[in-house]
């Protein structure tokens, strides 16, 4: 279980990472007054996928009784819950599948508060 545990901290810290480069790239297409294109799209998804990846060797390491040593358990659930819905949130809720500069904005930001956020999860996962 110890290198289920270190690949779900190297997936942290590659979402974290990622997340910046989202961010920035984000913030560079959207000052140009570029759109959503597909390839950002893409890095979306695949953004996604790494958080669903991430959380389910979360779950392995759950079912195989690693949390034990966790003070805020219950917390770092919750954020996996959190990372789990919050871009599709965006993507259905908030921009209703807009792809203009306006959602270019939106998506350099959102991206930008993960990556700020990604730490408070580290701590939680301690």
């Amino acid at each position: 279980m110890d290198a289920v545990y270190t690949i779900h901290q190297g997936f942290s810290n590659t979402a974290m990472l990622y997340f910046l480069v989202l961010g920035v790239w984000g913030f560079y297409r959207a000052a140009r007054g570029q759109s959503v294109g597909s390839s950002y799209g893409g890095a979306l998804v695949v953004a996604q996928i790494l958080l669903l990846v991430n959380i389910v060797l979360g779950g392995v390491l759950w079912l195989n009784g690693r949390n034990v040593n966790m003070a805020r358990f219950d917390v770092h659930v919750l954020y996996g819950a959190f990372v789990l819905v919050f871009l599709p949130f965006v993507y259905v809720a908030m921009l209703r599948g807009d792809d203009s500069n306006r959602a270019q904005w939106v998506w350099g930001f959102v991206n930008l508060f993960m990556f700020f956020l990604m730490p408070r999860f580290f701590i939680t996962g301690i």
